[in-house]
């Protein structure tokens, strides 16, 4: 995958939260932190959209939603450019709190004290509050994916999904290595939110009438199989 010269570094997940509390971060350039060697690291690059002025969060942070995310529709030989799936973030005004290459390589884009624009319109069952309001509650993940091609014919048509390389359709091992420990740095801070899916959700179960992502191509028993402890 092209990184167009922008250095990646290992850092630590656990570090992450420390960085909520410095405020608004204009910076777009990969920042390099300390490591510890004695803990577990992976991958990280900190690169915060430059349009900061998400709001501050104020409520209590009891969701994560998956959702996937790819450059397809304008380039469907090499649909995961990192920059280029950045740029659209930026065109549109979105963001996740962060995005898991193909390579398992996670980039930080807003704080999690920061509300980001992942989820939109929605109703979540057992959480009528949350009507239209899922972004307040959660931490927004986009895996760079694509689904089936029933669930992108939104974004193209039939003839362009044929012509997109097999390797690129759905989700590498890598990417659930980093989306595990993402999950569990995120699930170490938040204790309400919870391994299950029911605290864990796809954007297609909060707008299933305009959405389908992650899609059924993500295997949730990859990331749903610690809540017993098991391995």
């Amino acid at each position: 995958m092209k990184k167009s010269g922008m250095a990646v570094f290992v850092f630590l997940i656990i570090l992450m939260a420390g960085c909520e509390s410095r405020g608004a971060v204009t910076k777009t350039q990969p920042e390099k932190a300390k490591v510890a060697p004695a803990m577990v690291q992976i991958p990280v690059v900190k690169d915060f959209l430059p349009k900061f002025h998400f709001e501050r969060r104020q409520e209590t942070k009891t969701h994560v939603v998956l959702h996937f995310s790819s450059n397809a529709a304008m380039n469907l030989e090499n649909p995961y450019i990192y920059e280029e799936i950045r740029k659209i973030f930026v065109e549109y005004n979105v963001s996740p709190h962060y995005l898991i290459d193909r390579d398992g390589i996670i980039y930080f884009l807003l704080p999690e004290n920061r509300v980001a624009r992942h989820s939109g319109k929605g109703e979540l069952t057992g959480y009528p509050g949350y009507k239209d309001r899922l972004n307040d509650f959660s931490i927004g993940i986009e895996l760079m994916a694509i689904g089936t091609e029933l669930e992108m014919q939104s974004i193209i048509s039939s003839e362009d999904y044929k012509k997109i390389p097999e390797h690129h359709i759905g989700y590498t091992e890598a990417q659930y290595t980093a989306l595990n420990a993402l999950l569990d740095d995120i699930l170490t801070r938040n204790k309400n939110i919870k391994r299950d899916r029911k605290h864990i959700v796809g954007h297609n179960q909060y707008a299933p009438t305009r959405k389908t992502d992650p899609g059924t191509l993500f295997d949730w028993t990859r990331i749903l199989k610690k809540a017993d402890g098991s391995d």
